[in-house]
């Protein structure tokens, strides 16, 4: 992310034949930057502080405010934003023209950041069992009063901007739960694919690529297929192994 484009162009190039590393998208300008990782939903961002509109730091403090930050790398030409930087958890700070060396180690370290997410994940199936203080329903608020959703009949659980609907066995609902509120407290049974969405362990079938060459989860009982982003994939076919 960095408004300008040479810039763009030799981080990419220095990535282009790397194994471990797969640019996803760009942006030249702070909103947009924020526009491509709620798109995109990367696993690390390389950010430049000094950007048209918001900065670099500006876009920063707003992931921090996500349920699931991608770990940032800032890329600037000056030093002085530096501990305006890790007050806002980036991972690593590096300075222009930037080598492809401390670049890749940078990247490497910035990964490390999503290990306790993995760790999480692997260890989820030995944690099924419901215990008595978690909901067996969602109550929704609808035009016909209180609604209750079985925890059992739902597909999954899809954000889009400040509302969360539910997917289930007979039909969709808006719900007034946030995706982190949902996620702590199922977290027994439900596991977060993307950004913007939950599914039910117990219904997950198969992780394959769609014809866009996205990955999608097939669950049980449902056509829907909710988007897997790049970032939880790994960690997803290892939950599947030890199913």
């Amino acid at each position: 992310m960095d408004d300008e484009p040479l810039a763009r162009e030799r981080l990419q190039r220095m990535l282009q034949d790397d194994e471990h590393f797969n640019v996803v998208g760009e942006a030249a300008d702070g909103e947009s930057a924020f526009t491509a990782v709620m798109k995109y939903d990367p696993d690390i961002i390389l950010l430049d502080i000094s950007m048209p509109g918001q900065s670099g730091l500006q876009v920063a403090e707003r992931l921090s405010q996500l349920d699931d930050p991608p770990a940032i790398v800032f890329c600037t030409a000056h030093d002085r934003h530096a501990l305006e930087a890790f007050s806002v958890n980036a991972a690593d700070y590096l300075l222009k023209p930037v080598r492809k060396e401390a670049l890749l180690q940078s990247l490497t370290k910035a990964m490390s950041l999503n290990k306790a997410q993995k760790s999480s994940l692997r260890n989820a199936p030995s944690q099924l069992d419901v215990i008595s203080n978690i909901r067996s329903n969602i109550s929704a608020k609808t035009r016909r009063g209180v609604e209750l959703i079985d925890i059992d009949s739902i597909y999954y659980f899809a954000a889009d901007q400040k509302y969360v609907t539910v997917y289930h066995e007979a039909g969709e609902t808006l719900i007034d739960d946030t995706l982190k509120e949902l996620e702590d407290e199922f977290k027994r049974k439900f596991v977060r694919v993307h950004r913007n969405a939950l599914v039910p362990i117990e219904r997950i079938e198969a992780i394959a690529k769609n014809t866009d060459g996205q990955f999608e989860v097939r669950l049980k009982g449902t056509d829907k297929r909710p988007t897997v982003s790049r970032r939880h994939v790994s960690a997803l076919k290892e939950l599947l192994t030890s199913l």
